[in-house]
C-alpha cells in the first residue's frame, strides 16, 4: 500500500491553512496538527461518498451497527469485552474531558494531569475552576516514567485523574504494571480516573492495555476514544466514552445532556462504522509505514551528528524531540525552526513548562516529506554553526 502525502492546501484544514496565524509565515512545512497528511482508507472514503450521494444530511441516530462495530474493534484490537450499555456517543474527546470534569467534581477540587500534557487537559481544568494536580513525568535516560511517590501524594487532595493512555506528546504506551499501580493508587484514595485513549491503536511493538479492562477499575474509570487519529477522520467529530458503573455513567449522560451536545452527524457515524468494520488490515500497513518513518528520522539525526535526541515513540505519530543539547535558549530555539529551519513544529513548552528545549514532530505523511524535514533541519542547524 502507498502511503504518499496528499495536498491539503484550500481545503480548511487547520495543519495548512491556519498555519499563517500560527507561525506567522507562510512558506513553512507544516508538522504540527496530530493529524495525518496520508489518505483515510478506501472503506471509509467509499463510506463517506455513498452517504454523501443521499441528498439529505439531517438530524442522525445512532444506530445498532455503530455500538456493534465498538464492540467488535474493542474485542479483536484489545482483547476488552465491553457491552453495548457501557458506551455513550459522543462528539469529541476534549468535550468529554470537560463533561467529566463538570460530573464528577466541582470548583476547588483538585484534578491530576501529567506533564508534559496535550494542552486541553490543563485549560479544561483551569477553565472549570479546579485546582490543577501536576504529576510532572520524569525524563530519565531518554525515557518518560510515572512519579508515582508523586502520584500517590497528590491523590489524597483530588477527584479526579486525566490520564493520557498512550501519552501525548512522549509517546509511551504505559506498561500494565505501570496502569496497575495508578488503579491502585487511584482506587485507594477514591480518585475516578478519565482516560484519553484516543492513540490506542498507534501502539508499535505491544498491545494496547485499557485503564477500563482492569477489574478494579469497572467502578473507578471512564475511557475516552475516537477514529479520529487511527483513521484520519477527526473533522468529522465523532467519538465515545465507555462507562461500565451506571452510577458513573449516568453522571456523564446527564452532564452532557446539560451542554446540548448530543446528536451525531451523518458523515462522523459512517466513517467509524466502515473504519471498525473494514480498516483493520489498512491500519496494519500504515503502522508499518508510521514504524518506518520514526526509524527513518532517527537513523538521520543520527547519522548526521545532529544534537537532537528523539525519545523513544511507542505508540502515537508523534515524535518527542530532545533539542536540548542545540544549546539554544527556548525562545531561540522555537525561532530556529520557524525561521531557519521552515518547518511548523509544535513548541514543547505549550504541552508544560517541564518540556523546556522540546519540539513536537508529527511524523504522519510521506517519507519523501520527512526527508525534506530533516535535511531542513540539517542545513539550518549547520548554517547556525
Amino acid at each position: 500500500m502507498n502511503f504518499e502525502a496528499i495536498d491539503r492546501n484550500g481545503t480548511y484544514t487547520t495543519k495548512h491553512d491556519d498555519a499563517v496565524r500560527k507561525f506567522g509565515t507562510d512558506d513553512l512545512l507544516p508538522l504540527w496538527v496530530a493529524d495525518m497528511d496520508l489518505a483515510s482508507p478506501q472503506c471509509v472514503q467509499d463510506a463517506l461518498i455513498e452517504r454523501a450521494e443521499h441528498p439529505l444530511y439531517g438530524y442522525t441516530v445512532y444506530p445498532e451497527r455503530y455500538y456493534d462495530a465498538i464492540l467488535a474493534w474493542y474485542d479483536k484490537a484489545y482483547d476488552w469485552q465491553i457491552e453495548k450499555e457501557w458506551i455513550v456517543p459522543c462528539y469529541g474527546v476534549v468535550p468529554s474531558l470537560n463533561f467529566a470534569i463538570e460530573a464528577y467534581s466541582k470548583e476547588g477540587d483538585g484534578i491530576m494531569v501529567q506533564t508534559p500534557i496535550y494542552p486541553p487537559f490543563v485549560s479544561s481544568v483551569k477553565h472549570r475552576k479546579r485546582k490543577l494536580l501536576d504529576n510532572t513525568l520524569l525524563y530519565e535516560n531518554g525515557r518518560y516514567m510515572m512519579d508515582f511517590e508523586d502520584l500517590e501524594a497528590k491523590a489524597k487532595e483530588a477527584k479526579l485523574f486525566l490520564l493520557c493512555s498512550p501519552h501525548n506528546p512522549t509517546g509511551r504506551a504505559w506498561d500494565t504494571e505501570e496502569l496497575e499501580k495508578v488503579i491502585d493508587i487511584c482506587t485507594a484514595n477514591e480518585v475516578l480516573i478519565v482516560s484519553d485513549e484516543i492513540h490506542a491503536d498507534m501502539v508499535y511493538r505491544k498491545r494496547h492495555r485499557s485503564i477500563g479492562s482492569f477489574a478494579k477499575t469497572a467502578k473507578h474509570s471512564v475511557v475516552l476514544n475516537a477514529p479520529s487519529k487511527t483513521f484520519n477522520v477527526a473533522g468529522l467529530n465523532t467519538s465515545f466514552a465507555i462507562i461500565p458503573d451506571v452510577h458513573v455513567r449516568r453522571a456523564y449522560r446527564l452532564e452532557q445532556e446539560r451542554s446540548g451536545i448530543t446528536n451525531g452527524t451523518p458523515f462522523g457515524i459512517a466513517a467509524l462504522m466502515s473504519a471498525y468494520e473494514g480498516g483493520e488490515r489498512w491500519l496494519k500497513e500504515l503502522k508499518v509505514h508510521l514504524q518506518g518513518n520514526i526509524d527513518f528520522v532517527k537513523g538521520y539525526l543520527e547519522t548526521y551528528r545532529l544534537p537532537i535526541r528523539p525519545v523513544e515513540t511507542e505508540a502515537t505519530f508523534l515524535m518527542w524531540l530532545d533539542c536540548r543539547e542545540m544549546g539554544l535558549e527556548h525562545e531561540y530555539l522555537v525561532q530556529f525552526f520557524i525561521e531557519k529551519a521552515k518547518l511548523g513544529l509544535n513548541d514543547g513548552k505549550s504541552f508544560g513548562e517541564c518540556a523546556e528545549g522540546f519540539m513536537r514532530l508529527n511524523i504522519a505523511t510521506s517519507r519523501e516529506v520527512l526527508h525534506e524535514a530533516v535535511q531542513r533541519i540539517e542545513r539550518a542547524y549547520r548554517e547556525m554553526k
